[in-house]
């Protein structure tokens, strides 16, 4: 309530830059930001060390300048009456406390923060604010991950993300290959997704080498982690250490420190091994697995899964990178016999090779098996079609938008959630989740269904 009555009374002195710097010191009051406390602690040790200095000299030299005060004060007192001198010497105290400690706390601020035009006391409220958001694990891979990732890092600081390590492509699969390491590149994505300075980190860990003999088609940010792996002992060290390097928001987790394989039976009765070649196969999927057939999960991401409050699935491709995820065994049951809303983020459009021609539902019944029991609370599906731009573009891939099934949806358990997280560019008719609608509709539906 006095924050509140405080917040009024500087309203009236809002647009000038005295008003702009007033408001900063008011925020220093906000609740919950560990400032206040610590003020009255250093004025109970400013009076705690006059008191202690007292007793320590018998008082003497104390006793002669304490009556010293009485008699300047008692003067004072003749000419302003103690109800108002009182009140002004006890605000002047305050603000000379308030303004050292400030003064202190700039004079360190200066050298530590890095550049900006952000206020230190923006930074500690915005900093109080990410680390009471809710403890959300987000599970898939590739692009779609990462997407989402860069839109959740603005609510909390409590995000896990479970990363499918079964890539075999690009330069990804070759690091695997002739180093003997785990797939980086979708690990590297998530990182730079939560990373504070995410342009330029992304810029940076997307960089692929266009010269050198064995750097041409290597991304920076591939070899970076496979140097972190290599320093630290394994991937899971590497995330660890690199999150540190790079400032990141929550933590970034492989599924298992197993070398895993993806394959697929098709069907056509083909057998696809390779997540690489399970895609470019153009069959339909009837089963999927990996070798071998039941790698240990990493304890942390167990973990975190059981200390969630909210899980997020997907988006991504469904079947080499979410699924991927699902095929640990110790994640699957972790998920299933968890009581937290888990939400399942469905891709746009179908997937040529892996989708073709499937509706909600299906999306929604291939996870189900994968886990072995119906897993989520609610699914979010964009609400409006694509442009007929775009509807072209896709086609000419043979994908299309995913059609949405109310009624089997419902018949799974799961609610429906409509809304436009849809980004087209308006040049090529890509299309993409837009990461901040999608984390502001996942929140919102969060805080609605606590």
């Amino acid at each position: 309530m006095p924050f509140r009555l405080l917040k009024q009374a500087r309203n009236p002195l809002k647009g000038s830059s005295s008003a702009h710097r007033l408001n900063q010191w008011f925020k220093w009051l906000s609740p919950g930001l560990l400032v206040k406390r610590w003020l009255l602690l250093s004025a109970g040790g400013v009076l705690l060390t006059s008191l202690g200095l007292a007793i320590w000299t018998k008082q003497t030299p104390i006793f002669y300048l304490l009556q010293l005060i009485e008699k300047v004060l008692g003067q004072i007192a003749k000419i302003v009456p103690n109800y108002i001198s009182g009140p002004i010497a006890l605000i002047c105290g305050l603000l000379l406390i308030f303004w050292g400690q400030n003064r202190t706390l700039t004079s360190i601020t200066q050298v530590l923060m890095p550049p900006g035009d952000e206020e230190l006391v923006d930074l500690l409220l915005n900093h109080r604010r990410l680390n009471r958001g809710p403890k959300i694990v987000a599970i898939g891979g590739g692009t779609g991950l990462s997407t989402l990732l860069r839109g959740l890092k603005f609510y909390s600081a409590n995000i896990t993300a479970i990363v499918t390590v079964a890539d075999d492509g690009g330069s990804s699969g070759r690091l695997r290959r002739e180093v003997g390491v785990q797939p980086p590149g979708d690990i590297r994505n998530c990182l730079a997704a939560l990373a504070d300075e995410e342009k330029l980190l992304t810029e940076l860990f997307q960089y692929r080498f266009q010269a050198g003999n064995g750097l041409v088609g290597h991304s920076f940010g591939n070899l970076f982690l496979t140097a972190m792996s290599e320093i630290t002992g394994d991937l899971e060290q590497a995330c660890a250490a690199s999150s540190q390097v790079l400032a990141v928001r929550g933590q970034v987790l492989p599924a298992t420190l197993t070398d895993v394989n993806l394959w697929a039976e098709l069907a056509d009765g083909r057998r696809i091994e390779g997540e690489s070649r399970i895609t470019d196969a153009g069959g339909k999927i009837v089963k999927i697995g990996c070798t071998p057939a039941e790698p240990p999960a990493l304890p942390a991401a167990i973990e975190a899964i059981k200390e969630a409050d909210y899980m997020i699935v997907g988006p991504g491709s469904l079947y080499t990178s979410v699924i991927p995820n699902l095929l640990v065994p110790e994640i699957a049951e972790a998920i299933a016999c968890q009581q937290v809303p888990i939400v399942y983020i469905c891709n746009i459009m179908t997937q040529a090779g892996e989708t073709t021609g499937y509706t909600v539902s299906d999306h929604i019944r291939a996870i189900d098996r994968a886990v072995g029991k119906p897993l989520f609370s609610a699914v979010l599906v964009q609400k409006d079609s694509p442009s007929g731009q775009a509807l072209v573009r896709y086609a000419r891939e043979n994908s299309h938008p995913v059609f949405l099934d109310r009624e089997a949806v419902r018949d799974l358990g799961s609610w429906i959630i409509q809304s436009n997280v849809m980004d087209e560019d308006e040049h090529t008719g890509f299309i993409r989740h837009n990461p901040h609608r999608l984390a502001q509709v996942l929140m919102k539906w969060y805080e609605q269904d606590k």
